[in-house]
């Protein structure tokens, strides 16, 4: 990922947001103004692109690594898989709201000083989880740490937007996805792992691990690279702290069609994703007569390669459709231009790759080994879509990029909450097959939407503000 020329600049790109000739200090405070750090070494830039993912993979690995230990946290806490369920559901909603806390404290305190408070925040929920003593704590540690969760994903991608340039910016956020989908499918199997040969709670003193060296990696090598916008010796007036923590300014995000559709777009396809993990082992247990939670766990490793494989080439594919519709406009970029990549995974690989996995399940047929090459297809093709969509949520709106980024995930996590709550009762109720056939709907319709804002995404934005007068930095 070598630093090399931004072909965007060599013709004017079609504005995102009309200039303005002032703003007051107070905007200037709640907004960091650009900087360029496209000129930062490449071998710093890999590790910031290490640092940031790993943290994702901490928070995500959390959400997941206790499936496969369910029954026995149940029975020691004396309550219900059902319930665990909720919990876990629970969490993934408040990781999805998680940026309407960190995001006002990067703003009053700094990205790098936030970034680095919300490492702390998770490395004591993971210790307190582990020691937890009873049903009540386990759940308020688990909440409260997910309380952090979307802000590693949030300022991981407002960072990489920052000091990688468009053309090679979907390639590190493939990079950087590695982290945030490793999580939840290698947390399965390390969890079965554990719960197999240990206790349970050696997965949480794991995950104690893995924040505690994130957080002296951050400390090492993430800069503060946003460019101090304001005297910060002088006091924000109160009310300009409070207005930090109004929830409406990613709320109003949504105004714009072609950022709402994208952030549907991530929700729907979260669905499957969540649906796939919390179902297995519930699936599979029973089908395949599986008694140990070891073996269960490993069915984790073939989507959670899909993932990996697809977030990877997924970001070469949009940066070289990137490129492409660059030379198409003699020099002119638009952000929407790297989704086309992802058309071919919505509309072929996904939906195939899903029907035959849950099918094959339903109709019991083709043993174990149809279903776990389904599940790494469906990964790929899933993944392969999600990347143009992250990077495009980063660059839609370059002015109010963490907000745009954070309605993304709070929607994508809503999704994946109802999912993981819902999946073992509808499947209860209507069976495997079309379960996940609801899935594949899902993912047919996010193939239109995105084919919608490839043509449109652009005039949908400029149509709107000029029919309501708005001003997008407002």
């Amino acid at each position: 990922m070598e630093s090399k020329p931004d072909l965007e600049s060599q013709k004017p790109t079609p504005q995102v947001d009309p200039p303005h000739d002032s703003e007051s200090e107070d905007d200037l405070a709640l907004k960091p103004q650009p900087s360029d750090a496209y000129g930062i070494p490449t071998w710093r830039k890999c590790l910031i692109l290490f640092v940031v993912s790993w943290m994702t993979l901490a928070v995500t690995f959390s959400s997941t690594s206790l499936l496969p230990a369910t029954p026995e946290i149940a029975t020691e806490f004396s309550t219900t898989s059902e319930i665990l369920n909720v919990t876990n559901a629970g969490v993934l909603i408040a990781m999805g709201f998680s940026s309407f806390i960190w995001g006002p404290i990067t703003n009053l305190f700094g990205r790098r000083n936030a970034y680095n408070a919300a490492i702390l925040v998770l490395c004591a929920c993971s210790a307190g989880t582990a020691a937890a003593i009873n049903l009540h704590m386990f759940i308020a540690m688990r909440i409260l740490g997910g309380f952090t969760g979307t802000f590693f994903m949030v300022a991981g991608q407002t960072i990489l937007a920052d000091i990688f340039e468009p053309t090679v910016r979907g390639t590190a956020v493939g990079c950087f996805m590695v982290g945030s989908v490793s999580g939840p499918a290698i947390g399965p199997c390390i969890g079965g792992i554990i719960v197999t040969f240990a206790q349970w709670r050696i997965i949480y003193w794991l995950q104690f691990a893995m924040t505690l060296l994130g957080l002296l990696l951050s400390l090492l090598f993430v800069p503060s690279i946003q460019e101090k916008s304001r005297d910060t010796n002088k006091p924000l007036k109160l009310c300009t702290v409070i207005s930090m923590f109004n929830p409406m300014r990613i709320f109003r995000r949504f105004v714009y069609p072609n950022v709402f559709l994208a952030c549907l777009t991530c929700g729907l396809l979260s669905t499957f994703q969540y649906a796939l993990l919390t179902s297995a082992r519930s699936i599979f247990n029973p089908r395949f007569n599986l008694m140990s939670p070891l073996v269960s766990g490993l069915f984790y490793l073939s989507p959670g390669i899909g993932f990996l494989i697809g977030s990877v080439v997924g970001g070469k594919l949009s940066d070289r459709a990137v490129k492409k519709w660059i030379v198409k406009r003699n020099g002119v970029r638009l952000p929407q231009d790297r989704l086309n990549s992802g058309l071919a995974t919505l509309f072929g690989i996904l939906p195939g790759a899903t029907l035959i996995y849950c099918w094959t399940l339903e109709e019991e047929v083709g043993g174990m080994v149809v279903p776990i090459i389904a599940a790494f297809f469906a990964g790929v093709g899933l993944l392969g879509a999600f990347n143009g969509l992250n990077t495009y949520s980063a660059e839609v709106m370059p002015h109010a990029r963490s907000e745009v980024i954070s309605a993304k995930y709070m929607v994508q996590y809503i999704f994946a909450a109802a999912a993981m709550a819902a999946v073992e009762p509808v499947i209860g109720a209507i069976g495997v097959g079309w379960t996940f056939t609801i899935c594949v709907f899902f993912a047919i319709a996010s193939g239109f939407i995105v084919l919608a804002i490839t043509k449109w995404g652009i005039d949908m934005q400029r149509w709107f503000e000029r029919k309501f007068s708005l001003d997008p930095k407002n």
